[in-house]
């Protein structure tokens, strides 16, 4: 009896191919997994795909609303943003696709699961990364890194063993996308010192062609996660998809990277991330309006771990779920709406609202309504300097 194992399936070329490879190479009985994140494909044609491949059985997922709720934010609350920029839309979808992928090995007793990233990318490691968080009995495949299989190999595998695989024409670029954003690599993309051409671009308009009147976007949220959008209340996804529509239209959303990979190579990445660029931008403002500045100087440096360890695969790890309770924690007080200023591929915040907003009129303002007391200050400047005046004593002052 053939042992079974669960391949991380697209429906394209790689994993197509990798059906049969896995079945007739390997040994193994395919079973092929698919959770769709919000690439807008054919759940139908997947199944026949993946039948037609070899597979003998296939799982398909709508995990859109989970992908937004356990995965986009929680990333969310914590800012995170990759090397500052990135906002892990790739990232944050291996961990749930592993998660399937464990699932259905359990569902179907397979002894393996598999997946088709190569030898030198971030998916790897986050793939094999997952698995070993959740289910370090199984063994994990990867024939592509095993095997560095070109794409010309591929076709020709597919041609030769009657493989339905997309268009044999080569694609100007590689595109993955999901709800969180599109990851656009390859192609003239790989000179660094190239602008990337407007092809390249699916979601957001070109400055040039954005609308030329500003858009004002009012961003709600309840303890720290989005739940309106101009006073709208929506699902996590199509709330996602909604500020991703808009900011996108005018401009928001495009990022070109020179990032630092896992396995230490630099790479030239470019995005477009409309709705996370804009609910990062609008969560970040409501949280300096509703959190003591103490919590949000060591948040700042949390949220950074946190985008590490997204990046580098660690979603399933004590580290990552204790930061994440962390933010749970603070999150009680992010209440209110953002609202945010669109025009030309340009975003700022105009406005905030919140219930508990730490802004004071009366201690901030310098009008007659001043109700901050100006002689405590003295005091207090006395306290805070003291060790330095003391040390300066000691040394005959510092320079």
């Amino acid at each position: 009896m053939r042992n079974k194992v669960v391949l991380a399936y697209s429906g394209g070329l790689d994993t197509s191919v990798l059906v049969r490879i896995l079945t007739d190479e390997y040994g193994y009985d395919v079973i092929a997994c698919h959770a769709d994140v919000g690439e807008a494909k054919d759940h139908e044609k997947l199944r026949e795909k993946a039948r037609k491949a070899g597979a003998i059985a296939t799982e398909v997922v709508d995990a859109k609303e989970e992908f937004a709720t356990q995965f986009c934010f929680p990333a969310l609350q914590a800012n995170a943003l990759y090397q500052g920029v990135y906002p892990l839309s790739a990232a944050l979808s291996r961990p749930l696709i592993a998660k399937h992928l464990v699932a259905a090995a359990r569902k179907h007793g397979a002894t393996a699961v598999a997946h088709g990233a190569t030898g030198k990318g971030n998916d790897q490691v986050r793939f094999d990364l997952a698995v070993k968080g959740m289910a370090p009995e199984l063994k994990i495949l990867a024939p592509q890194r095993e095997r560095n299989i070109t794409r010309d190999a591929a076709m020709e595998y597919a041609a030769k063993h009657g493989i339905e695989v997309p268009t044999t024409k080569k694609s100007i670029f590689s595109i993955d996308e999901n709800l969180w954003g599109r990851s656009i690599e390859g192609g003239v993309l790989e000179d660094v010192s190239t602008e990337p051409p407007e092809a390249a671009f699916a979601w957001t308009r070109s400055i040039e062609d954005a609308p030329s009147t500003p858009a004002y976007l009012k961003i709600g949220f309840e303890c720290g996660l989005p739940v309106t959008v101009n006073g709208e209340k929506l699902s996590p996804a199509k709330l996602i998809a909604k500020v991703g529509e808009i900011a996108g239209l005018h401009g928001v959303g495009r990022i070109d990277l020179m990032e630092d990979r896992v396995v230490g190579i630099k790479s030239r990445e470019t995005y477009e991330c409309p709705a996370s660029v804009a609910l990062i931008c609008a969560h970040q403002e409501l949280e300096r309006f509703t959190i003591m500045g103490d919590a949000l100087r060591v948040k700042s440096q949390l949220d950074q771990r946190f985008a590490q360890l997204t990046y580098e695969g660690f979603w399933f790890s004590p580290l990552r779920l204790a930061l994440q309770a962390f933010n749970d924690s603070l999150a009680q007080t992010v209440t209110g709406e953002v609202t945010l200023k669109l025009f030309k591929g340009s975003m700022r915040v105009v406005g905030r609202t919140s219930p508990h907003g730490l802004y004071n009129h009366a201690l901030s303002t310098y009008g007659v309504e001043d109700r901050f007391d100006h002689r405590a200050a003295e005091g207090f400047i006395h306290l805070l300097g003291l060790q330095l005046q003391e040390f300066s004593r000691q040394h005959g002052g510092i320079s």
